[in-house]
Order: structure tokens, then C-alpha cells, then sequence
């Protein structure tokens, strides 16, 4: 199977490094790790049962397959290696924050391994807090060792993060930081329960430009108006206010298998002079009136919340 589970709190399993070795040399290897409220090993809380899972076995409408959207859907050895990594992440939102160090240390062990096994970078996807560790663990990896990381609707703030690329790893690293208006609230609660209302989140993107670090807001209709038209059509927003819709909506993942498997056909450059230069403001989208999208596509399949 080309996809293996790694605990944070576990020692790694020598079967990652094999696996690593035996990965064809042009597949990818991509890490996929998890947001606030997940607990290995814990039933209806186990993201090894849940997203990242190939058959998610309980009910929510969260429940999509990280690892098969992603590509790592079969035997074949040709799809690459995606790693499910998870860590302990439930419990008080400011002891999760402070934890998410420790597993971002273990992250960087992972990374250097599997590096040093396949002699190749690897790609990481993370959600929400999943972001924080991602982040944090650039300041433990070396450089060379993370080509490209997805962000979505992340967890962390804009000053963490900035320390996180003047790192050796984050100046060689690419990041895709997707954003949306339908985040807003969440944003807001996070800065206010973590940093008391003193941090702004990267809900906003960064303070400032750099080369390789590219904010995507896909709720703006200008952005899935540029979308469409490199081939990557994706759903409009249902709702005002979702922490999951940069995985959800229909068409999204599409978009990150690409960027994560084959990112010499979505230069950043690329993207950055094809998408608009600015976000739009915190609340927007929340007091906006709703709009008629140009296009729209089926939902994901959803079970009950």
C-alpha cells in the first residue's frame, strides 16, 4: 500500500525508512497531518479512521479521504508514499498551541528520514493546527529536506510563521497558503483565545511579500475565476462561515495533488502574477451579499455532522 500511519508519540517504525528506499525516485512522498481535536487510538476521535484514512469508518461530513484525493489510493508503487502523520491534539485550545512544538519536532525527525532514505525533499498538507506543527518544524529540518507545503486554514500566526521561512528549511521550502473569508470567525477566536487579540493570524496571509510563499483565498470570485481557467474549476462556498472548506468543496484537491506531485506544471511565479495581488478584508464574506457563482459543481458525498 502506498500509504503508511506515524504517530508522534510512537518511535518511527523502521518499515517508514524501507518504504522511503523503495519509493520509484520520480514519486512523491507527502506527509498529510491534522488539525485541533484528533487523538490516535481514541474512538470517533482517531484521524487515522477519519481524513486520514483511504476508507474513513464513521460518519461526518468531514470524512474525506486525504490520502486517496491525494493519489495514494492503491498498490501501486508508482503513486509514491503519502504519510499519515498524527499527534495528540485534543484538550484546552493554548495547551494544544504549546504541544504542537513537541510534535513539530518529532515532524522534523520524520522529515529528515524520510529524506535521507529516498534521497529526495517530501511535501506536507496540513489543516488548522496541523499548520502550526508543519511550520515549527522548518526551524528543526535542514534545508532541501520540504520542497512544497499546503496550508489550509491554518492555526498560526503571521510572526511565528515568518520566523518559521528565515529558517534553512523554510527559505528552500515553497508554501501554498490557502485562505478564505468562510474562515473569518475562526481566525478571530484563535487570535483572541491564543495570543489574547495582540497576533493576527495567517488568515491574513503574511506581513509581507516573499518570493516563496503564495496566500490563496478561494472564495474570491476573481481567484476561482483564475482557477477555472488554468483547468482547476472549483466549487462555489456554501456557507459563510466553515473551518473545512479548503478540503471540502469539490475541485480543491484536485488543485493540491497537483501541487504536491507534480509542482514543476504550477510554478509559484506562475501562480502569483495569474492570481490577484491582495486579499480581501476580515468579515467580507460575512456581511456580503450572497452572489450568483459562475459555475458550480456537485458537492462532495456527506453524511450527517
Amino acid at each position: 500500500m502506498p500509504l503508511i500511519e506515524v504517530q508522534a508519540s510512537t518511535e518511527l517504525p523502521a518499515e517508514v525508512i524501507a518504504r522511503a528506499a523503495a519509493v520509484p525516485e520520480d514519486a512523491p512522498i507527502v506527509i498529510m497531518i491534522h488539525g485541533y481535536g484528533y487523538a490516535a487510538g481514541v474512538e470517533g476521535r482517531d484521524p487515522h479512521d477519519h481524513i486520514l484514512s483511504l476508507d474513513p469508518n464513521y460518519h461526518l461530513h468531514t470524512a474525506v479521504s486525504w490520502p486517496r484525493a491525494l493519489g495514494f489510493a492503491g498498490s501501486n508503487p508508482g503513486e509514491g508514499l503519502g504519510v499519515a502523520f498524527s499527534w495528540q491534539s485534543t484538550g484546552r485550545l493554548t495547551r494544544i498551541y504549546d504541544m504542537a512544538e513537541i510534535a513539530a519536532q518529532r515532524l522534523a525527525r520524520l522529515i529528515g528520514a524520510l529524506h535521507a532514505a529516498s534521497g529526495r525533499p517530501v511535501g506536507i498538507i496540513a489543516h488548522s493546527m496541523g499548520c502550526r506543527v508543519a511550520l515549527r518544524a522548518l526551524r528543526h529540518a535542514h534545508a532541501g529536506q520540504v520542497a512544497r507545503m499546503v496550508l489550509l486554514a491554518a492555526a498560526e500566526f503571521q510572526r511565528r510563521a515568518e520566523e518559521a521561512m528565515d529558517s534553512p528549511a523554510g527559505r528552500s521550502c515553497e508554501v501554498l497558503n490557502v485562505t478564505s473569508r468562510e474562515n473569518d470567525l475562526f481566525d478571530f477566536l484563535f487570535e483572541l483565545g491564543v495570543a489574547r487579540g495582540r497576533e493576527k493570524s495567517l488568515g491574513n496571509g503574511l506581513s509581507s511579500p516573499r518570493r516563496n510563499w503564495l496566500d490563496l483565498q478561494i472564495d474570491a470570485p476573481e481567484v476561482m475565476a483564475v482557477l477555472e481557467d488554468l483547468g482547476y474549476p472549483v466549487a462555489a462556498p456554501e456557507k459563510r462561515i466553515c473551518h473545512f472548506s479548503c478540503y471540502m468543496r469539490a475541485g480543491l484537491f484536485d488543485l493540491y495533488r497537483q501541487v504536491l506531485r507534480q509542482p514543476e506544471r504550477l510554478p509559484l511565479p506562475f501562480l502569483a502574477e495569474a492570481l490577484p495581488k491582495a486579499q480581501a478584508p476580515r468579515w467580507s464574506r460575512l456581511f456580503a451579499r450572497r452572489r450568483t457563482a459562475r459555475f458550480a459543481l456537485p458537492s462532495l458525498q456527506r453524511g450527517a455532522d
